[in-house]
């Protein structure tokens, strides 16, 4: 952990605990046959919890927040996708790609592009992993950072978040297969994830 135990920037109680329970549920989406390859996770925070606590021969993060602390075996990069989508990487380049709580930072043009450039750069069979908190908890997110339970910071930067259709919209016009998205609910409804296949 950074020295300032913090895994997202701002300040929240819940924000560990959350990270973690995140960092699970894309463990659980994420095939075993896929770990022996390269993961990508974007939006890796301000110290990579969830590449440090999965497996894979090769972990790749992205994130506009610099790292100041390089876990072993872990190659971390500095680059905003809000504004700049295109990804700095080969085509067919990863096995794996995780977003887990950035969705909600990106307006719809912007996670467009980025849904491109995430099919882009997976290798075909190679899946792509999303979290993100369900459209209709805005209020409640608001309500929990003002009580210091979650980054203020990290909700006063959210869009209007997605719901599934729109999701899995974006995820289609990417270019991946509406028969190979699949999609649902976590933390009592709290939160989506979907899982897409190229």
């Amino acid at each position: 952990m950074t020295d300032s135990g913090r895994v997202t920037r701002g300040h929240g109680l819940l924000e560990g605990f959350l990270a973690r329970q995140r960092g699970k549920m894309a463990n659980r989406l994420i095939p075993e046959a896929a770990r022996g390859g390269r993961i990508l996770d974007i939006g890796c925070g301000s110290y990579p919890l969830f590449l440090t606590q999965t497996e894979f021969a090769e972990k790749h993060g992205i994130d506009r927040t610099p790292n100041t602390a390089q876990p072993d075996g872990i190659h971390l990069h500095d680059h905003d996708v809000s504004q700049s989508p295109a990804l700095p990487f080969d085509a067919d380049h990863f096995d794996v790609v995780t977003m887990l709580a950035v969705f909600e930072h990106l307006d719809r043009p912007t996670m467009a592009g980025l849904a491109s450039e995430i099919y882009r750069v997976l290798r075909p069979g190679g899946c792509y992993v999303v979290t993100t908190p369900a459209a209709w908890t805005n209020p409640i997110l608001q309500a929990l950072s003002r009580l210091g339970l979650v980054s203020e910071e990290e909700i006063d930067e959210h869009e209007p978040l997605y719901g599934l259709r729109e999701i899995r919209s974006i995820v289609c016009t990417a270019g991946f297969a509406d028969a190979k998205i699949t999609m649902g609910r976590f933390e009592l409804g709290l939160n989506t994830w979907g899982r897409a296949v190229k």
